[in-house]
């Protein structure tokens, strides 16, 4: 039957694809179409794969998921899985939705990231998750404390933290957790896979700020959630789709595109790290210098035990407290001051008045986030411009 022009118009316009494209293509639909009801039934019962709306899947989404969970997955036999979300925070959010219930607690440490930290206490608090904050770099003192919490159901760690870059055991974690029934969860956005690979030291789920690394250009803002086990992933799927935290396919594609030059990039936010670091920790102006790659680092050991290199992030305090780290910030010329990290470029940040503005003051300081901090993520320039540019900031304080 021919169609009037108007019916043309309107009509989706039918694929003429013959040949596979090389790069992967940007799925922007909202739906997607079924031949009859019962495939429709088949799909929606889970009887049969498929795709069936934007916010449960998309093979641009799917894609990409599938393969930074099998960057995360490189050492091990079975493959992960992996869904992606629409930010690193909807990532932890939906995971925590998926895994635990009103009463029970979640232990971590007190230098999280502070986005992360409020969204524990401010509203996983509201929903009656409890969230306990300790140092948890002592394996004995982590034992102790599941000892006195019987209800702890997850362990959720940063390591290195956001921003002082203490490291945590992965594997005595994990060792201790699956001895004791409790869930392993780690936030790998500093390293990506590339340098640190929870699962392959037993932890259970990782998440990343795609945003971050994993894309390196800053210009999308997405997240993911990656395990191996299924005894979770219905209900972290859920989540997400219940909570309608999915990210789109444009973010999934740009996360793709940064994923191609990952090594590359990472390489050089390590040497250009190192070597700014080792600059910074001689200079009398700063009392103290946050780089796991310095061998006078006290989680040094550690981090070599577990991370391929030290990565691009590190932090550094100076001596004249708030006053002094703002006109370091404000006198750089080649660093950027943005509240984001990962970027190609180097960037700045003071935590204590902007990413753990709303932390309560007194669990910072007891965690070395201190208002002389700054922390650096180092880009890929040159590394003699990016230390030029630090050694002019920090030396007009002298």
């Amino acid at each position: 039957m021919k169609r009037s022009f108007s019916s043309l118009c309107v009509a989706s316009t039918e694929s003429h694809l013959t040949t596979p494209p090389h790069q992967l293509p940007i799925y922007a639909t909202s739906s997607f179409v079924f031949d009859n009801v019962q495939d429709s039934i088949e799909v929606f019962t889970g009887r049969q794969s498929g795709h069936v709306y934007g916010r449960y899947g998309n093979p641009t989404i799917d894609a990409v998921a599938a393969r930074i969970a099998e960057l995360e997955s490189y050492d091990l036999e079975d493959t992960a899985w992996g869904i992606m979300t629409s930010s690193g925070m909807s990532a932890i959010s939906s995971l925590i939705m998926g895994l635990c219930e009103s009463g029970d607690k979640i232990l971590t440490q007190g230098n999280l990231y502070g986005g992360t930290t409020e969204l524990f206490g401010k509203v996983l608090g509201k929903l009656g998750i409890e969230t306990i904050y300790e140092t948890l770099t002592d394996i004995t003192h982590i034992a102790d404390l599941l000892d006195q919490h019987p209800d702890t159901k997850v362990i959720y760690v940063e390591t290195p933290s956001n921003p002082t870059m203490a490291c945590i055991d992965l594997a005595a974690v994990a060792s201790l957790a699956k001895a004791r029934g409790v869930i392993t969860v780690v936030d790998n956005t500093f390293c990506t896979p590339y340098l640190q690979r929870p699962l392959t030291h037993g932890i259970d789920y990782v998440i990343h700020s795609t945003t971050k690394y994993l894309n390196g250009h800053g210009n999308s803002i997405a997240g993911i959630i990656i395990g191996i086990h299924d005894t979770y992933h219905h209900s972290i799927w859920q989540a997400v789709k219940l909570a309608g935290t999915n990210t789109n396919a444009w973010d999934a594609w740009l996360t793709a595109n940064g994923l191609r030059t990952l090594t590359l990039r990472m390489d050089k936010h390590s040497g250009n790290a190192l070597a700014l670091a080792q600059y910074l920790d001689q200079l009398p102006s700063v009392n103290h210098v946050n780089y796991n790659g310095l061998k006078n680092h006290p989680y040094h050991a550690v981090a070599s035990k577990q991370m391929h290199q030290y990565g691009g992030m590190l932090s550094f305090e100076v001596d004249g407290g708030q006053a002094a780290a703002i006109a370091v910030m404000d006198h750089l010329k080649l660093a950027t001051q943005a509240p984001t990290l990962g970027d190609v470029d180097t960037l700045v940040l003071h935590p204590a008045t902007s990413s753990h503005l709303n932390v309560d003051k007194q669990l910072c300081l007891d965690n070395g986030i201190t208002d002389g901090l700054i922390r650096v993520s180092v880009g890929i320039e040159a590394a003699e411009d990016i230390i030029a540019d630090f050694d002019q900031a920090v030396g007009q304080l002298a």
